[in-house]
């Protein structure tokens, strides 16, 4: 049956998510492009899309906010029998769809069946039938948990799409660092000084790490370090600043200051990203900045891949606590652990290690934690 991808010239991959959950199927879209040679598009979200131009491996993108993932956007049926026949007319001879385990896959499957696409493939928990070519039983969490990559390279390795590259795809554009050196000096930031970078701002609520917990964390790494912080994130002005003020000091907000392009050169710039779980560790370990993560209990396949990282854990609020069984699953299997905690004490203290590290040492990474 692999045979029939070879012939393969137009393939649709459905990732309807998040900027993270993009960067996170890279390197899989990587190996379709090198395996089959193909044009490749991507069915993403208006969120997720922002980041396409940047991923050289994407050669064309369909945006829309599909109904069955957390997006922005709420479409209507009309609209989704609009995107039924723009998929029929891209002629595609395949499609993957990508998933994270606590989703159901079958509104993206039948998506791509009833687009008439010949063939398709993905993961799924229940017996697909007909509405799959190439079906993989989704043994996750179940039985083991995989990183994220890991999750999505299996995948198309089952019509044989290998790539000896499992690095997180992004652009960099340098031509842009002058820019946002300009930007930076607008903050108050010296250039000639350390500066690391904090990012408070979440996609989720249940991810958000409380803002007296940051001011304390910033005010201990600002009586550990010399560095200068950074404050950065795109819709939370109000909030960096408050961070800002409350460390004090050589504490500066950026807070909607970059685009997204200017963003990956700043992240790929910066000794360190000190960031909640969301999609700048994932542009951070594409540009190879190491990374410490302050980590909500929710996904444990999301962490930083193939970059040094440490992870540290907090827990969501009760009434933030996801409904979706798969999830409440892991976070009962996570609490059964003992895991290193995001307390302003051990942030400054991995903070510290981290700088000490990297200083000494340059180019190397860390393999993401065996999960089981």
């Amino acid at each position: 049956m692999k045979n029939e991808w070879k012939k393969c010239r137009r393939i649709l991959c459905i990732r309807p998510d998040n900027i993270g959950d993009l960067l996170m199927s890279t390197p899989a879209i990587r190996a379709l492009k090198q395996t089959f040679n193909c044009h490749i598009t991507v069915l993403a979200s208006s969120l997720g899309a922002t980041v396409v131009p940047e991923v050289p491996e994407i050669d064309d993108a369909i945006v829309f906010d599909v109904p069955w993932v957390q997006t922005t956007g709420t479409p209507d049926p009309a609209q989704f029998s609009q995107l039924v026949k723009q998929l029929k007319d891209g002629r595609f001879d395949a499609a993957v769809i990508f998933s994270v385990y606590s989703q159901n896959p079958m509104p993206s499957i039948m998506l791509a069946y009833l687009a008439e696409i010949p063939l398709r493939l993905a993961y799924c928990r229940e017996n697909p039938y007909q509405l799959l070519t190439h079906w993989i039983p989704d043994e996750e969490p179940y039985t083991f948990i995989r990183h994220q990559v890991m999750r999505d390279l299996e995948l198309v390795a089952q019509v044989g799409a290998v790539t000896d590259k499992q690095q997180l795809s992004i652009r960099t554009r340098e031509i842009l660092w002058p820019v946002v050196c300009e930007k930076l000096l607008l903050t108050g930031l010296d250039l000639r000084r350390p500066w690391i970078i904090l990012h408070p701002e979440v996609s989720e609520q249940k991810r958000k790490y409380p803002v007296k917990d940051w001011i304390a964390a910033g005010r201990k790494i600002r009586a550990a370090t010399n560095c200068q912080l950074l404050i950065t994130g795109k819709n939370n002005a109000a909030e960096a600043r408050e961070i800002a003020a409350g460390i004090g000091g050589p504490a500066f907000s950026a807070a909607g200051l970059f685009d997204l392009e200017e963003l990956i050169i700043l992240i790929k710039h910066a000794p360190l990203l000190l960031s909640v779980n969301t999609g700048t560790i994932h542009i951070a370990a594409a540009v190879h900045t190491p990374v410490l993560v302050l980590y909500a209990l929710t996904n444990p396949q999301h962490t930083p891949w193939r970059v040094t990282n440490k992870v540290l854990y907090f827990d969501v609020p009760a009434p933030l606590q996801s409904k979706n069984e798969v999830v409440k699953h892991v976070y009962r299997s996570f609490s059964a652990e003992k895991l290193p905690l995001a307390t302003p004490d051990t942030i400054a203290e991995a903070t510290l290690a981290m700088l000490e590290l990297t200083a000494a040492s340059s180019g190397s990474f860390e393999e993401p934690h065996a999960l089981s």
